[in-house]
């Protein structure tokens, strides 16, 4: 190894005892739940704002004079606390994430820092476009097409009117979860590409599956989308185009690497001509 490849992580460190590694874990764990903490109160004290926020595509399909509900009386205390705690995730996570990299980045290369960084930031880059595209972009056309299905003037004058009435906390709890599946499903090029890296996967593997990786992106999309076609078909093609993206990363990563092994081959004098 050259000086230019010392790395200046665990090699340059002394070797801790477990206990300070617990000491240390426990440090880093404190100051995340304290971050956490921070930002749930934060959240909670301005939930509204964020219910309104979450609310105002639904807010927009039924027009003015609607209205939500609730049927339990602890039910909208305890919707504002789970509100309160999906933000401060959110919010938190920046801290989280760099407690999680203080404990961690010690004890890796310099090489191996450089190498993480890119990852780490296009985490939650990646998170909030699946997030956008579904807020922006899906849920006004879902919203619409469900509630096409009232029916607010019977046929005739016989029989009564079908008219939403949405509780607060089950709607939460859907566009919550729909925000979270959509997220986690634009984090395909970070896994994908992690995969590579570790040579588990391959470019040319991962090119081989392309039609498996269609059906099964139909398939994720119709699970966990509402039940209508512009939302499947919303989330099932930004999947398959970060599938294409995860196949041209794994092939940076192995030219990168062909290149590495290429100049070290080089300096120790190793040719694979006969």
């Amino acid at each position: 190894m050259t000086d230019t490849e010392a790395p200046t992580g665990p090699e340059t460190d002394r070797q801790m005892p477990l206990i300070e590694h617990l000491i240390e874990l426990r440090r880093r764990l404190i100051y995340s739940f304290a971050g956490f903490l921070i930002c749930f109160a934060l959240a909670f004290w301005k939930s509204d704002l964020v219910f309104n926020f979450l609310a105002d595509p639904l807010a927009h399909a039924l027009g003015e004079g609607r209205r939500m509900i609730y049927t339990d009386l602890t039910e909208a205390f305890f919707t504002r606390v789970k509100l309160a705690s999906w933000t401060a995730a959110f919010l938190a996570f920046p801290v989280i994430a760099t407690q999680a990299w203080m404990f961690i980045a010690p004890g890796l290369y310099k090489n191996e820092r450089n190498a993480f960084w890119p990852f780490l930031v296009a985490t939650p880059v990646l998170f909030f476009m699946g997030a956008a595209l579904l807020y922006y972009f899906i849920i006004p056309m879902a919203w619409q097409f469900f509630l096409s299905f009232q029916q607010l003037a019977p046929a005739g004058g016989i029989g009564l009117p079908i008219q939403f009435e949405g509780k607060v906390n089950e709607y939460l709890s859907l566009i919550m979860s729909l925000i979270f599946a959509f997220g986690i499903a634009f984090e395909l090029p970070v896994l994908l590409t992690l995969l590579a890296k570790v040579g588990i996967v391959t470019s040319a593997g991962l090119a081989s599956k392309r039609r498996y990786a269609v059906v099964v992106a139909f398939i994720v999309a119709a699970v966990v989308t509402p039940p209508d076609i512009i939302s499947q078909v919303g989330l099932a093609i930004p999947l398959i185009l970060l599938y294409e993206i995860s196949i041209w990363s794994a092939k940076l990563i192995e030219r990168k690497r062909a290149k590495a092994e290429a100049e070290r081959d080089a300096e120790l004098g190793i040719s694979d001509e006969p």
